[in-house]
């Protein structure tokens, strides 16, 4: 195997062999925009190239020094949100979180779906971040930029962790996730629920199943997904289905089909966000789409750019996540209609606050009553 270095803006995409990405979102592994240098793997005729074997996940352990973050967006319900991890090894392939891996030093291709770093300490630091005697509770959205719930939760149980915390004190919080992982904390969802303490909305981008696998590869099966909503429901936990992203020409046929099998399933209410494709993104979805969708490649990128003014993405608040125009304005008048068909257009009381209780940080004092 041989390499080239060259600067980032002479550097191309190097796709990589089918059998070295196999189960993987991305086509390419190109150097961040914040590299001095770029590299990509060319066979340089010794063929050395077969030596290497698939992409293989790594999991690095990060110690952080503050788990809430906070935001000012007015494109967002909530004003504070915790990330168990960077990265996400379900590799969806439309991730508008892909380029955040670059300020890692990584890639927004491959790197961000096999490097993945776990918050280990998340669960400590939130205690202490809670005791604060100015701290004020509002809802926390858990997993606002890499799922909670990707398949290494399974093992390091961060995501349940902070869970307990929140339990603990009362303190409502907001989950999204594609993952029916989310089931395995039943337990204590369904305990807050009764507290008014939770919601959960899950995203279904598609009923397809061989859709689902190309833009999605290791996040679980759309029945997975609607199965996770029944259960969800069932044990009173209030759910809302999330279509993110609608992709124009790939799945935008399916809205009505998504929302009414949400529907069927128990969910209460339902959004949408817009295909979104900033920095990174832009190259990493055409390169997915010239591979897994050559015939509707051309006609994706016109519609999304009939919806951004002739771009490919503006990242103006308040246009960002709906477009404009009229195949905007068709696909936020079909998502309309379908909800208020559905029901899904209610409005549900807000998450209690009233109800916290300030966990004792070190050296503090309890509550004599």
């Amino acid at each position: 195997m041989s390499s080239f270095e060259a600067s980032p803006n002479d550097a191309h995409q190097s796709h990589i062999s089918v059998e070295r990405r196999r189960g993987r979102g991305a086509r390419s592994n190109a150097s961040g925009r914040f590299e001095r240098q770029s590299r990509a793997e060319f066979d340089d005729g010794w063929e050395s190239l077969a030596e290497l074997g698939p992409w293989q996940t790594e999991v690095r352990t990060e110690v952080a020094k503050s788990i809430i973050s906070t935001n000012d967006s007015p494109d967002l319900s909530f004003d504070r949100s915790i990330n168990p991890y960077r990265g996400c090894e379900h590799g969806c392939i439309y991730c508008y979180a892909r380029p955040t891996h670059c300020y890692l030093g990584h890639s927004a291709g491959l790197d961000f779906e096999t490097r993945i770093y776990a918050k280990t300490n998340a669960a400590d630091l939130l205690e202490a971040e809670l005791a604060s005697p100015s701290y004020a509770p509002r809802t926390i959205a858990l997993g606002a930029v890499t799922d909670p719930y990707q398949p290494v939760e399974r093992q390091l149980r961060v995501t349940r962790s902070i869970l307990e915390v929140l339990d603990r004190t009362s303190h409502p919080v907001g989950i999204v996730t594609k993952s029916a992982g989310v089931l395995r904390d039943l337990d204590i969802l369904s305990r807050m629920a009764e507290r008014r303490l939770v919601k959960v909305a899950i995203s279904v981008t598609t009923l397809d199943r061989e859709l689902a696998r190309s833009m999605e590869p290791r996040a679980a099966t759309p029945p997975r997904r609607i199965e996770a909503i029944r259960r969800l429901t069932e044990a009173g936990v209030p759910v809302t289905v999330m279509m993110a992203p609608v992709i124009p020409a790939l799945n935008d046929s399916e809205i009505e089909a998504v929302l009414e099998a949400a529907a069927e399933a128990g969910a209460k209410q339902a959004g949408y966000v817009l295909l979104r494709l900033p920095l990174e993104l832009k190259s990493l979805f055409r390169e997915w789409l010239e591979t897994d969708h050559p015939g509707r490649a051309s006609r994706v990128i016109s519609l999304l750019r009939s919806m951004h003014g002739g771009r490919d993405y503006v990242a103006a608040f308040g246009h960002r996540q709906r477009g404009s125009g009229p195949y905007a304005d068709q696909i936020a008048g079909r998502f309309r209609l379908t909800m208020q068909r559905l029901g899904l257009d209610r409005r549900s009381a807000g998450l209690r606050t009233d109800l916290f209780k300030r966990p004792v940080g070190p050296g503090g004092q309890f509550d004599l009553l």
